[in-house]
């Protein structure tokens, strides 16, 4: 197993996922992107980047049956200090730009399908997430459902099935 591999398994307790595709994101100041996450079954683990600019990064637990369920980290990334962010399967994500041109990248676990989208609402005053005064929000986003609401539909992902997909990445490695 490469040195970088061992690493990363020592931190999550499992291998790096398959990377299935990459993305890049080009935003001004202030607009605010997510908070995202992926249908699960297949769902989609990330790893995220901030190759230019600066980026508020903030990761959100929407895995119905989580320990951390609801509850929220965030970090400033950008391409001084090289941080990056990993997301487990079922865990929602929203980037905040920070500066204009700022530029995130995106390694996922599984291919991008539309159909597969969800999101919830950054501006969600359950979430209390740290939103500019003024953001720039895609149409989508400005009708993203709250946390209560998503739950109440049953379009949250489950905690445990999150943690069977992530168990097969094991057995790939």
């Amino acid at each position: 197993m490469p040195v970088e591999n061992a690493f990363f398994e020592s931190l999550i307790g499992h291998p790096v996922f398959p990377v299935r595709q990459t993305s890049h994101s080009l935003s001004r100041r202030d607009v605010v992107r997510g908070v995202h996450y992926t249908a699960t079954p297949p769902g989609s683990a990330k790893h995220v980047y901030c190759p230019r600019g600066r980026s508020l990064d903030v990761v959100v637990d929407l895995r119905v049956g989580s320990p951390t369920y609801g509850r929220s980290d965030a970090v400033v990334l950008d391409a001084l200090e090289f941080r990056s962010v990993y997301l487990p399967v079922g865990v929602g994500h929203m980037t905040v730009a920070l500066e204009d041109d700022t530029v995130m990248a995106y390694l996922w676990s599984e291919a991008y399908r539309a159909e597969r989208e969800r999101a919830v609402s950054a501006l969600d005053p359950e979430l209390g997430l740290p939103v500019p005064e003024r953001p720039v929000l895609s149409e989508r986003d400005r009708a993203a459902p709250t946390l209560a609401e998503a739950r109440a539909a049953g379009l949250l992902p489950d905690y445990a099935a999150c943690r069977a997909v992530e168990r097969t990445w094991r057995v790939a490695s």
